[in-house]
């Protein structure tokens, strides 16, 4: 990796008024500082704020980051992970990008000026911080992906099996005669590049289904649009009779709009959604769920990321991309729409 001594030997200064023109600046000519810049910019240099005290080596942290500090899934990851990585002597620091690779950028630029070992990322969207991932594993950085990952991202990774777990939501809710099904988000290569979101519509081709226009909405996952979503289909004039949302935390929003119509589930509206959370089993009729094992994921995560600072081949060898299976979990939730019911009676 460059050092101040690469800069100041590129911009033809001594390393002090190299270390100067980010200290001090305005103690430099114009012309002085353009030169250390334009050296900094063109090497990559990025000052190390740990370097006198480690002396260039790296430390025993691990970096993670998360979608979203709030959401439930986040935060079980992060323990289990955690836990794992400490038995293994790593500490842990742990940020969001909010599912932004834009602010993903920053996070990953803070993490490195405290020189930490290994990168556990749940990729934001976005191209902006591809180059700098590939930077920091050429500097020695272990980057290990989980949960979402950019289409031919070069490294390790640990992700649930979306495509299959959206296939058997769409079965279940077609099973019980639901045909106007929507998702709470549309698939869109920037701001919801989802396997979630683009395998709904094919799950839909397969059974003979069609997404009508006016279902589709490219969206956050997050519990705020997923409410006036929610809201904006259920005004509808032909509105979905079930939902499946991509997140728990998108549930939660659809619930308070379903609640806030004066609407029952699933007398009146199916509700299925990814992630087991607590409140999905207390409510009343519980919701049905499609589980993530969370744990195991995590678990498998941090073993990569140990295996790969450590220089452990073996241990990586045939498992640098794991995928893992969700777990349709039935409840009360869903059941056959109102009109299939009456013509039933």
């Amino acid at each position: 990796m460059p050092t101040i001594q690469d800069v100041a030997r590129l911009a033809g200064v001594s390393p002090t008024t190299a270390k100067r023109a980010l200290r001090e600046p305005d103690k430099l000519t114009p012309q002085t500082l353009t030169r250390v810049q334009d050296a900094i910019e063109k090497l990559h240099y990025e000052p190390d704020v740990r370097a006198g005290s480690l002396r260039g080596g790296q430390s025993r942290t691990v970096g993670l980051i998360v979608g979203s500090i709030v959401e439930p899934f986040f935060a079980q990851f992060a323990r289990t992970a955690a836990r794992v990585l400490g038995r293994a002597g790593y500490a842990v620091m742990v940020s969001e990008n909010e599912y932004s690779a834009a602010r993903e950028l920053g996070e990953l630029r803070l993490l490195y000026g405290q020189r930490v070992a290994g990168i556990l990322l749940r990729s934001g969207y976005g191209g902006e911080s591809r180059d700098y991932l590939k930077r920091l594993s050429e500097r020695g950085v272990s980057v290990v992906e989980f949960d979402y990952a950019a289409p031919l991202s070069p490294f390790p990774s640990v992700m649930l099996d979306n495509a299959g777990a959206m296939r058997s939501a769409v079965e279940h809710l077609h099973a019980r005669g639901h045909r106007r099904i929507a998702a709470l988000g549309t698939y869109d290569p920037v701001v919801h590049p989802e396997e979630r979101s683009r395998t709904f519509p094919q799950a839909m081709n397969r059974l003979g289904l069609t997404v009508p226009p006016e279902y589709q909405r490219v969206t956050l996952l997050t519990e705020e649009t997923a409410y006036a979503l929610t809201h904006e289909l259920l005004a509808l004039p032909r509105p979905p009779t079930a939902l499946i949302a991509m997140a728990g935390t998108q549930a939660v929003g659809a619930y308070h709009a379903i609640r806030e119509r004066g609407l029952r589930i699933p007398d009146d509206l199916s509700l299925i959604t990814f992630d087991n959370y607590p409140w999905t089993a207390l409510v009343e009729p519980p919701v049905t769920v499609l589980e993530q094992p969370v744990e195991a994921m995590a678990t498998a995560a941090a073993e990569l990321m140990i295996a790969s600072l450590e220089g452990d081949r073996a241990a990586l060898e045939g498992r640098r991309h794991q995928v893992f299976e969700s777990c349709l979990i039935a409840r009360g939730s869903c059941a056959a729409p109102a009109e299939l019911a009456l013509k039933a009676q």
